[in-house]
């Protein structure tokens, strides 16, 4: 490991020819960059390269290289498992990376690698256009991209993943690579579900479609005396979806802080007003709702309306997987897991998959998870550093009371920091041994190795 003396002669080495900023320990600007979303990574860089440009991140890669640092690559700084930084080594920071650019008649977006959806979407709505994103604003659009993309549209316009066009790619020797259908096609294969992988991603284009300004959504909530109820009502709504129609169904907490425990179920439809009315007409009659806050809703509000239930700086660890089925066992074992839930502000969360996202090969992306499905997410999130242990114990064994119903799949993108290799491999999948064959082209020395590793053929 490099001496903070032969760092420091790295970085005057630099000199003017580096447009952005180097953070060094000490400064409030450093204690803030060094900080992601999730409170309970405490991590401390040797140097927070903070880039504005491809030419930055180049030099940024070539630097850690040169004093044989580790490096961590921020995009979003979202991501759980907070992989963004490293202690004593380089973190470069996206952050300051926020251009972006949308064609309209063309329908594409060219986004830098530190935007995030609030602002892709504020961007791409002046148009009336959109593309599959993530539900939270504050989600980096690389992160999510990178590890396949699930989101409101994914059943009418398939996963973030499957709209890039192409992306522009820093490899492990200070490289850029542009990676497309016609240009380094395996590498372009392997960023769509590889993750952080094989370099920094500097920019992105993506596909955009008709959405909006308005679609018809939003949230309905139950008592949790109902949820048994709810989760059976909502495993057979999801048997006959729309592609316009995606629907998540969590137990969560009510957020008047009085801790009341919820069963509730949050959709949105993207087409035609008086098709998505029809669509969610069901929901909003069954049973007796505590909250009914589901119908038009402006496209930029559905994907910022969980928010405020997942602020930066909460204290965040999460485990997840695919269920082979929604069965009224699995739904006893989440419903019996949830009741002993700690904090008020953690979750159990589950997804529905179908339409255009399941309707690709399993090869044809690095993302293997194809099948109509639900994916389960055991979610656990707190203020109170004293209740770190109860908290992180209720998620493990929530999650290990749902074990007999999942599969060996998981979700790439909500892998904790503490996960063994063959969860990572399951992320992966049948995929994971040509993953491996990229990866030793661009990356043969596994320098890119803070992220739910893929290790070299």
């Amino acid at each position: 490991m490099a001496g903070s003396t032969e760092l420091s002669s790295a970085l005057d080495a630099l000199g003017m020819s580096f447009n952005g900023g180097a953070l060094r320990p000490g400064t409030d600007a450093y204690e803030g960059a060094r900080r992601v979303h999730n409170g309970l990574v405490d991590r401390r860089p040797g140097v927070i390269l903070q880039c504005r440009g491809t030419a930055d991140v180049v030099d940024a890669v070539r630097l850690a290289r040169e004093v044989g640092l580790e490096l961590a690559v921020r995009g979003g700084g979202h991501n759980v498992a907070g992989r963004a930084v490293v202690d004593d080594g380089v973190m470069i920071d996206l952050s300051p990376m926020t251009g972006m650019h949308v064609d309209p008649a063309g329908r594409t977006a060219h986004v830098q690698g530190g935007v995030t959806w609030a602002q892709f979407n504020r961007e791409t709505q002046l148009h009336g256009l959109g593309t599959t994103g993530g539900v939270v604003g504050t989600t980096g659009v690389a992160g999510l991209t990178l590890g396949g993309g699930m989101g409101f549209l994914m059943a009418k316009h398939g996963l973030t993943a499957d709209n890039l066009l192409s992306a522009e790619v820093v490899d492990a020797s200070g490289n850029v690579h542009l990676a497309s259908d016609g240009e380094n096609p395996d590498l372009f294969w392997a960023l769509r579900g590889g993750g952080g992988n094989f370099g920094v991603v500097t920019s992105f284009r993506f596909r955009l479609h008709r959405v909006g300004p308005m679609v018809t959504g939003g949230l309905v909530a139950h008592p949790l005396t109902a949820g048994r109820e709810l989760m059976r009502f909502y495993r057979d709504l999801t048997g006959s979806l729309p592609d316009e129609m995606v629907a998540y169904c969590g137990l969560v907490h009510a957020p008047d802080g009085s801790g009341a425990k919820l069963a509730a179920i949050v959709a949105c439809h993207c087409g035609k007003p008086a098709e998505g009315e029809a669509a969610l007409r069901p929901i909003k009659a069954f049973g007796s709702p505590v909250l009914d806050a589901m119908g038009p809703i402006p496209y930029t509000a559905m994907n910022g309306l969980l928010d405020a239930a997942y602020p930066k700086g909460a204290l965040n660890y999460w485990k997840s997987g695919f269920l082979s089925d929604l069965t009224d066992d699995a739904i006893d074992a989440i419903l019996a897991g949830f009741q002993q839930c700690p904090a008020s502000m953690s979750a159990v969360l589950v997804e529905h998959m179908h339409g255009a996202a399941t309707r690709v090969p399993v090869g044809a992306t690095a993302f293997p998870h194809r099948q109509p499905g639900f994916n389960c997410g055991v979610l656990g999130e707190w203020a109170d550093p004293g209740q770190t242990v109860s908290c992180t114990s209720w998620v493990r064994a929530c999650y290990n009371g749902l074990l007999p119903f999942m599969t060996a799949g998981r979700y790439v993108n909500y892998l904790g920091d503490d996960e063994t290799a063959e969860a990572v491999a399951g992320a992966y999948g049948p995929n994971l041994a040509r993953l491996r064959a990229v990866k030793k082209r661009y990356d043969p020395e596994n320098v890119f190795h803070r992220n739910q590793n893929i290790v070299p053929a």
